[in-house]
């Protein structure tokens, strides 16, 4: 069972944001944080950086407070007793989070159906949070076992995003790093890292991704198709997705059909 008692995303305050909560709530707090801020943990206050996110407990003192000019969060103050929740493996403590688009997200949805209620969103509630926590578990318990060291995730998140969206842009390792304000050697080190591939191969999916529909859905000639893929060499397109997809771009539409 999950009840909201509130929920809000994109709230700002103003550079003397303090929250202060002494003996904590009747219920669950999580925080994901878009501003640097101090929390009391451990007996002390500490800065922790934005995009991180903290689940509070029922009855734990709460304390935060702006650490620049501003200070911007979503937040949801909610009852539950499934143990997706109940087991969180990191409470109190604020803790990275790789993906802070994806989560924002899931925040404005919960905003959304909690403030709009249809007939089924006690199912789809429950299924925001489920997914929302299922995705912080993995970075929480990355945490607590101090294993969340690699740099640049949130910003290596959204050039794969920028890649997937837009395959045919003329994506080059020189643009990529520029656009990263890092050297080539280290973006491409540290992007393998993160995704087990490589930048270009991550270019090439997506703009196979983007040509395997084409052709599935569509009756336009090959050399177009590979054209609007960022392909301007017709022949070189062809020998990249047969050896990704086993088959000529010919064959793969007469499977489809």
């Amino acid at each position: 069972m999950n009840h909201i008692r509130y929920v809000e995303y994109g709230v700002s305050h103003p550079a003397d944001f303090i929250f202060d909560q002494p003996k904590g709530y009747d219920c669950f707090l999580l925080l994901l944080i878009h501003t640097p801020a101090a929390f009391w943990t451990d007996g002390k206050l500490a800065e922790y950086p934005a995009h991180s996110a903290v689940l509070f407990p029922p009855d734990t003192k709460i304390y935060y407070r702006a650490c620049q000019n501003s200070y911007e969060n979503d937040w949801i103050r909610f009852e539950s007793d499934e143990t997706f929740v109940t087991a969180f493996p990191l409470t109190g403590i604020p803790f990275p989070v790789a993906d802070p688009d994806y989560i924002h997200n899931l925040f404005q949805l919960l905003t959304w159906e909690h403030s709009f209620p249809q007939p089924d969103s006690e199912r789809i509630i429950h299924q925001f949070l489920q997914i929302l926590f299922n995705r912080l578990r993995t970075v929480a318990e990355s945490a607590l076992n101090n294993e969340y060291s690699l740099p640049h995730i949130p910003e290596l998140l959204a050039l794969r995003k920028s890649i997937y969206r837009n395959p045919q842009l003329p994506w080059d390792i020189p643009s990529m790093a520029d656009r990263m304000h890092l050297s080539e050697g280290y973006l491409q080190s540290i992007y393998r890292k993160a995704f087990r591939v490589s930048c270009m191969e991550d270019v090439i999916t997506g703009r196979l991704r983007m040509a395997c529909d084409r052709l599935a859905c569509t009756d336009r000639p090959v050399a177009d198709i590979a054209e609007e893929c960022g392909y301007h060499n017709v022949e070189h397109f062809c020998r990249q997705f047969r050896r990704k997809m086993k088959v000529s771009p010919g064959q793969y539409r007469r499977q489809k059909l």
